[in-house]
């Protein structure tokens, strides 16, 4: 244990933009374009859309800034639900992302991770599925090592990660292997559906590109000066990634013309044999792993301070909110996240097990937002930060999150039941830990007063 048990304020502006920018640029954007072109049949129309994302993402994110300027302190969400609905949602929240979400991101990250470096260096599944738990642990041991370390890491992902981007656009532009006239095209829109489903198909798609950025707040205890880093942090992070979905959209399209080039990674395959020739389809399935390893660092960089933060309110085992003596790091919780993706990994199906679980996780980012109502009325103290536009702003936001909560359901209903079903287990889970740890604090209490005395 070290002497304070609290995280070092370490997160400097350019730390924090870089978290947000390197967790939240995945292999989405590689993959989205495509598929929203397909659905919207226009050109200009998805450019509409990444800016109206970008808007509802920063709607959320002024939000969640004040909430994060109000507590400080490691959890985000977890530590808003707390402090606005009681300990029973916040625990519910965490037992989500503990056993279920987090790793399972990772998990996913790190096979999308082995996929396209088994494309690019031609490996065998094994060999893939070793390079897929290798990059979990070796991530999970940098933030181990040391919170300047794992900062570092994700710094130098997310300054890769932009230069890459700014590689591709300047190519794509610069190469002249393109045209200008695709902007004008327009590929045809999937059969029988409606304008409003491929409306809403396309929002999907945009909401889950930009996920992520909500993580920041998670680490508001290592944030320096938070009421004034984490604001920023946010909406210079949001602002980059809008302007380079923009640009690499616009990148992608002067390329390839609409509806040439397939979907999914035979649209990336297709950008690269564009632009670098033979090679250029394994030339951009290594960007795509750039890209995919920075996403990875920024989860568990943030992720595990939720569990730390349920450990020190002994909301789950009291081993997990503690701080290494010697790293200064919640090591128990970033190893717990390692360890349970590491075995997702080897679990071919686990990819649908998340699915069950997206309906949730959406619901808990809205309720989140939505306790501002609750603290705003509660607590009377005065803010160092308050949401630029509140109320208009977080409403915004919340209505994006109830569209995307409703199309999430209606595309499977049973699928999100059945995940409200596993998440609300979590409360018969919390009970029966409240039981064991009033049975076991007489004999600590006990065994603390025997210490004193030796």
């Amino acid at each position: 244990m070290t002497t304070n048990e609290q995280l070092e304020r370490h997160l400097t502006l350019s730390a924090a933009v870089a978290v947000v920018v390197a967790e939240v640029i995945a292999v989405g954007i590689f993959l989205a374009p495509s598929a929203m072109i397909g659905l919207l049949g226009s050109p200009l129309a998805v450019f509409g859309v990444w800016l109206g994302m970008g808007l509802m993402a920063l709607s959320g994110a002024l939000t969640y800034a004040e909430l994060a300027v109000r507590y400080p302190r490691a959890g985000g969400p977890y530590v808003y639900l707390r402090e606005a609905f009681g300990r029973d949602a916040a625990f519910l929240y965490g037992w989500m992302s503990l056993m279920v979400m987090d790793p399972g991101v990772t998990a996913a990250l790190a096979l999308g991770l082995s996929e396209y470096a088994a494309y690019a260096l031609s490996l065998s599944v094994l060999q893939a599925k070793i390079i897929a738990v290798g990059s979990i642990l070796l991530l999970a041991g940098a933030n181990i090592f040391g919170a300047r370390m794992g900062a570092s890491t994700v710094k130098t992902l997310a300054a890769l990660k932009v230069l890459l981007i700014i590689v591709i656009v300047a190519w794509s532009f610069g190469s002249g292997a393109g045209n200008w006239s695709h902007f004008a095209g327009a590929a045809a829109g999937p059969p029988g559906h409606s304008f409003w489903a491929s409306v809403g198909g396309a929002f999907v798609l945009a909401f889950f590109a930009y996920g992520g950025w909500w993580d920041l707040s998670k680490l508001a205890g290592e944030v320096v000066d938070p009421a004034r880093t984490i604001p920023r942090a946010l909406v210079l992070g949001i602002g980059m990634i809008t302007l380079f979905y923009l640009l690499l959209t616009a990148a992608f399209l002067y390329t390839v013309p609409p509806g040439q080039g397939g979907s999914g990674e035979a649209f990336g395959a297709e950008v690269g044999r564009r632009l670098f020739g033979a090679s250029g389809a394994r030339i951009v399935a290594g960007m795509v792993v750039v890209s995919i390893v920075g996403s990875m660092a920024g989860v568990l960089f943030a992720a595990p301070r939720v569990y730390f933060a349920m450990g020190r309110d002994r909301l789950f085992l009291p081993a997990i909110g503690r701080l290494n003596s010697r790293f200064g790091t919640p090591v128990a919780a970033i190893g717990i996240q390692a360890a349970l993706a590491s075995v997702m990994v080897a679990w071919s199906t686990f990819a649908q097990l998340v699915g069950y679980f997206v309906f949730v996780a959406v619901i808990f980012i809205g309720l989140g937002a939505a306790s501002v109502f609750v603290l705003r009325k509660r607590v009377s103290r005065p803010v160092a930060y308050l949401a630029w536009g509140y109320p208009l702003t977080t409403v915004v936001f919340l209505g994006c999150v109830v569209g995307l909560a409703g199309l999430l359901f209606i595309d499977n209903p049973i699928r999100s039941l059945v995940g409200l079903f596993v998440v609300a287990l979590g409360w018969p889970a919390r009970r029966l830990m409240e039981r064991a740890g009033r049975e076991r604090r007489p004999s600590e209490r006990t065994a603390g007063r025997g210490d004193a005395v030796c």
